[in-house]
């Protein structure tokens, strides 16, 4: 019997944290097990699943699990998530040092941003080899939200020190082909292999629901509106500014109504911005379990995701691949050729609209009203295209592929 490769994932956020980095490692580490001995270091739970007692080890669905100390500050306050990044980041440097062996392999995720250089310099130090997995592209993510400018010493040093982490990596993962054509431009002559894999629809628990019996829209009294809903996180990357600018020139407009659900640095803002402008026409919601996505995903008649300029190659929202399984048409605002325009147009599944153009943004919305005949087939497609293009077993197959997974390892 051939023995199994020993595959260390590591991430901030595993089992049983479902928010999107921890169900979509999650579902990776678990989804490879029959193919490596996959352990798992990883922090405390601190997003969804914050202050759930979990043991410090514990072997899951074929995946050992080692779970780090690490603090669990708010993280919408950067100077606490600053601390956490920190903290987790000197716990899981120590603990691949004492855990890691020579010939073994790891795949890191790059969120948070510090996790990767100190995976890297622990696998350097034990002589294992990397893979990243690119889920965020910094410093690109904090110039688009405007935290610092692009010829900055920041982004000069960030760009030294991402030379340094591309150069060891055994390999790079994206999971848009945006981000491969920004890292082909960012590794050029280290000739580092890069592989497209974008993630999945959740496939087991998202599906198309008749919108006459989704009780969310029963209880807000919205059975007869034309309701856009953008269900996810409300952060600096989100362009959140034009959805409200057209929530408030509708506001008169009882055919139209705009639905949020969820949280981020951008929430209290929008609280604040719906007292103030009295907009009846926005109903602020706050975030839903996982397992409730099929009620409030079908709740609406198209689906807004939304990115702010200097976006592409830098991002992509996960939930768009939930929403195709919702079958649900999008209207996507982001930039030209990024994989979320692609997607959109790609499929026949909705409309594109630049960032901060809420003038355009209001002209396609009533456009939309015009073509809302065209929903149930714009939903068909986007159904099929989850199931074809966008499933589990496809992105794992993958990853298969990217590890160089033989399915015979561990069999005699």
């Amino acid at each position: 019997m051939k023995d199994k490769e020993t595959l260390w994932v590591i991430t901030e956020l595993y089992y049983p944290e479902v928010t999107s980095t921890g169900y979509y490692l999650t579902g990776i580490a678990e989804g490879l097990a029959r193919n490596f001995r996959v352990k798992v270091i990883c922090g405390p739970p601190n997003y969804q699943a914050r202050g759930e007692k979990v043991p410090a080890r514990e072997t899951h669905k074929g995946v050992e699990i080692r779970r780090v100390r690490a603090t669990t500050l708010n993280k919408n306050v950067i100077l606490f998530k600053l601390i956490n990044m920190v903290t987790l980041g000197a716990s899981i440097f120590f603990k691949a040092l004492l855990d890691f062996r020579s010939g073994e392999r790891v795949l890191v995720v790059t969120t948070p941003p510090s996790l990767p250089f100190v995976t890297a310099l622990a696998s350097l130090i034990r002589g294992t080899s990397y893979v990243l997995l690119i889920h965020d592209n910094y410093p690109e993510i904090l110039v688009a939200a405007g935290k610092t400018r692009e010829n900055s010493f920041l982004v000069r040093f960030l760009g030294f020190c991402n030379r340094w982490l591309y150069k060891y990596a055994a390999k790079i993962i994206v999971v848009g082909r945006d981000m491969e054509r920004l890292l082909e431009e960012k590794t050029r002559g280290l000739d580092i292999p890069l592989k497209v894999i974008q993630n999945w629809a959740e496939l087991d628990q998202v599906e198309p629901a008749p919108r006459e019996e989704n009780g969310l829209l029963q209880s807000l009294g919205l059975e007869d509106r034309l309701v856009f809903l953008y269900a996810g996180n409300m952060g600096y990357p989100n362009d959140l500014e034009s959805i409200v600018e057209c929530a408030a020139r509708l506001r008169e407009d009882e055919r139209f109504h705009f639905l949020f659900l969820g949280t981020g640095v951008k929430r209290n803002w929008l609280e604040k911005v719906k007292m103030e402008k009295g907009l009846e026409n926005l109903t602020l919601l706050d975030p839903r379990p996982r397992s409730e996505q099929k009620i409030f995903l079908n709740a609406c008649d198209v689906a807004l995701v939304s990115l702010v300029r200097k976006m592409r190659g830098v991002s992509m929202p996960s939930r768009t691949y939930n929403i195709l399984a919702a079958g649900k048409p999008i209207l996507a605002i982001t930039e030209k050729d990024s994989e979320l325009d692609r997607v959109v147009r790609e499929e026949g599944v909705g409309w594109v609209v630049p960032a901060d153009e809420p003038d355009k943004l209001f002209e396609i919305i009533l456009e939309i009203f015009s073509e809302r005949n065209e929903f149930e087939e714009m939903g068909k497609r986007a159904r099929r295209a989850a199931l074809e293009k966008y499933s589990p077993e496809a992105a794992l197959k993958k990853y298969r592929e990217a590890l160089n997974a033989s399915d015979n390892a561990g069999v005699c």
